[in-house]
């Protein structure tokens, strides 16, 4: 390179006026423009080469103008920056700066072209199933698909619902039939079993219905009569019954070890199914001379009786009674009542119990409490009065009565007390002595022996006896000389 430079200025000497440092004038610029051009545009090998000083300055600011727009373009994508001809940055109109989080949900451009639109209308992203408020239309079949069936087109799909096998029966069936003997409707049943293809196990349903209806209560079997009379004729047959009852008669061998009583059981609900006409009467006389069996045997004569015990007046159709909270509330009461009298009358406090629990309403046991209290305000005898306490006692001991059912019976008690004393004077003095025996007992508590209400009572003063009081002296050898006599 220097030896290129030395033979250049060898070829082409420089003068004085050359290497002057004073401003070209407009004559020298006129009329040295050869000079001028020579020192401007000179020729290295061949090669003209333009002054290097003004392009390495341009390359230099637009070099810069470029870094600084790459640096901020994610920033200030949306203010309007662009690159001049000449390298310089033109702004548009500033922006709020944006936070973080909004610029990771912007899908505005971030590459500082285009006009700030979302991308693809907004229908761009992961997870973005098209344009807000885009509506897709189905999608026409082109018959020239290779993939184009005809067939499948006009196929018309429905569910197929296998039929229950002998295994799979009892395990659908037997839940159903439970959870009926809790709420007691027969159209869910029904509903239930249409949805499950039975096939040649319809049949089978009555038999299951009454064997697990052997080992519950009268109430559930009184259930199970009225579900068979509501399936008759919408989901089985009465020829699906009469199959049903004579698998029962086979079976009772088998259901005697469960449940000695079941011949006399099975019989009613055959008497039962006659009396309802889900089953013909002839079912029991076309049995006559062909029974082999002593268990069908006595299930038949129990039936034929009953059938004819109704021609005389029974009601077969209430033979199994109604249970729980089915029944009506002032036939609950009256029979509370009778068991009450009966109680008293014969002193057994176990049939008491089981007559108490037969009747299946244990949320209303605290209307047995209060009748009991009742009866014994009014009949004003010891006998009573003790009798009474007693059977309080073993049934809150044997949790037949619960302590709220309790409760919730001397509460009524207490609220009714006014109206009670109209017909019993002393019901207020008979009560306070119940209510501390209770408690001394232990069937009721320390808060509720408190709460018993109590009647001013009425003093007799003469003159000279000093205020003493006699009406409670005089009530209890008048009126009540069997009970004991508070001290004054």
């Amino acid at each position: 390179m220097a030896a290129d430079c030395e033979a250049w200025l060898n070829a082409n000497p420089v003068g004085v006026e050359d290497l002057s440092d004073s401003f070209i004038s407009g004559e020298e610029d006129n009329g040295g423009s050869g000079v001028s051009n020579k020192n401007i545009n000179n020729e290295i090998n061949g090669n003209w080469m333009s002054s290097p000083s003004n392009n390495i300055h341009e390359a230099c600011l637009k070099a810069k103008a470029k870094r600084r727009l790459r640096k901020h373009s994610s920033r200030d994508s949306g203010r309007g920056d662009s690159l001049s001809d000449n390298g310089d940055v033109g702004r548009g109109t500033s922006m709020a700066p944006t936070s973080p989080k909004s610029k990771l949900l912007d899908r505005k451009s971030r590459m500082g072209k285009g006009r700030g639109l979302p991308k693809k209308g907004g229908a761009g992203g992961k997870g973005v199933w098209g344009r807000s408020g885009e509506v897709y239309e189905p999608v026409e079949v082109d018959k020239k698909d290779p993939n184009f069936d005809e067939d499948q087109e006009n196929c018309v799909y429905e569910t197929v619902v296998p039929p229950l096998d002998e295994r799979d029966f009892e395990k659908t069936v037997a839940p159903i039939v439970q959870e009926y003997f809790e709420h007691g409707d027969t159209n869910e049943v029904a509903e239930l079993l249409a949805d499950l293809n039975l096939g040649p196990m319809r049949s089978e349903v009555p038999s299951l219905a009454v064997s697990l209806a052997l080992e519950a209560k009268a109430s559930h079997r009184e259930l199970t009569s009225r579900l068979l009379v509501d399936l008759c004729g919408s989901i089985l047959s009465r020829s699906d019954m009469e199959a049903s009852f004579d698998k029962l008669l086979r079976d009772l061998p088998d259901l005697v070890l469960d449940t000695p009583g079941a011949p006399q059981l099975v019989g009613q609900f055959i008497a039962r199914a006659v009396s309802d006409q889900i089953l013909s009467k002839s079912y029991i006389e076309g049995y006559k001379g062909k029974v082999d069996c002593d268990h069908a045997r006595a299930a038949l004569d129990r039936a034929a009786v009953l059938l004819k015990m109704s021609m005389g007046g029974l009601r077969v159709d209430n033979h199994w009674g109604m249970g729980g909270g089915q029944r009506p509330v002032i036939q609950l009461i009256k029979e509370m009542n009778l068991l009450l009298k009966e109680y008293i009358l014969s002193g057994d406090g176990k049939e008491a119990e089981r007559c108490l629990r037969d009747l299946e309403v244990p949320h209303f046991h605290h209307e047995f409490v209060y009748e009991a209290i009742v009866m014994v305000l009014e009949s004003r005898g010891e006998k009573t009065f003790k009798m009474v306490l007693q059977l309080l006692k073993s049934l809150s001991l044997s949790s037949i009565i619960t302590v709220d059912q309790m409760r919730r019976g001397y509460e009524r008690v207490y609220m009714d007390i006014e109206e009670i004393n109209i017909d019993v004077p002393l019901a207020y003095f008979i009560l306070e002595q119940f209510v501390d025996k209770s408690f001394r007992m232990g069937i009721i508590g320390l808060k509720l022996r408190d709460q018993c209400p109590h009647r001013n009572r009425k003093r007799f003063v003469s003159e000279g006896d000093g205020g003493v009081v006699k009406f409670e002296r005089w009530a209890c050898a008048v009126l009540a000389p069997s009970l004991p006599v508070p001290a004054v």
